[in-house]
């Protein structure tokens, strides 16, 4: 990772990168990183990662299929997070698709965007752990390129509203 951080340089604005993914609690990180770029005049980045399994050419016709409908999925997905991020902040979103292992995907819309400024995730408050991309994430904190934040699952919209 070699891409210098530009978010608060002239012609720049910071941004903030939110995981769309299929826990319950996406909507608590789309909703900060929502009411954080309004107050600090930034972006939201909203990243849906497909993951891709090895395709056999025998099978690629099915292959071809179901990574259709992965995007058509990643899609909607997208199309639901923006739809409440424009609700509770008037932004539009900036949309990423991109497929194959969710931390190089992660690493690598970071470094092509030198104005991402800050990974918002949400944590599951429930007894089975924070969830899978904090689990992921859990290893390379002490290396991982920008700041994290994480936010309960639990937080009320109006608990996260007096925070952000």
């Amino acid at each position: 990772m070699t891409t210098q951080r530009q978010c608060f340089e002239p012609g720049h604005r910071p941004k903030c990168l939110v995981i769309v993914d299929d826990t319950a609690e996406w909507d608590r990180a789309v909703y900060y990183a929502s009411r954080w770029a309004k107050r600090a005049g930034g972006g939201v980045v909203m990243l849906r990662i497909i993951e891709t399994e090895d395709q056999n050419q025998e099978w690629l016709g099915v292959a071809n299929i179901m990574r259709a409908e992965a995007l058509e999925e990643a899609n909607a997905a997208l199309d639901r997070a923006a739809g409440r991020a424009n609700g509770i902040a008037a932004i539009t979103p900036e949309r990423v698709i991109r497929e194959g292992d969710a931390m190089d995907q992660i690493l690598d819309v970071i470094d092509k965007d030198p104005d991402i400024a800050m990974l918002v995730l949400a944590a599951n408050p429930g007894p089975e752990g924070p969830g899978p991309l904090i689990t992921l994430l859990a290893n390379e904190v002490g290396t991982f390129p920008i700041p994290l934040t994480i936010i309960s699952g639990e937080l009320s919209d109006a608990a996260i509203d007096a925070l952000s």
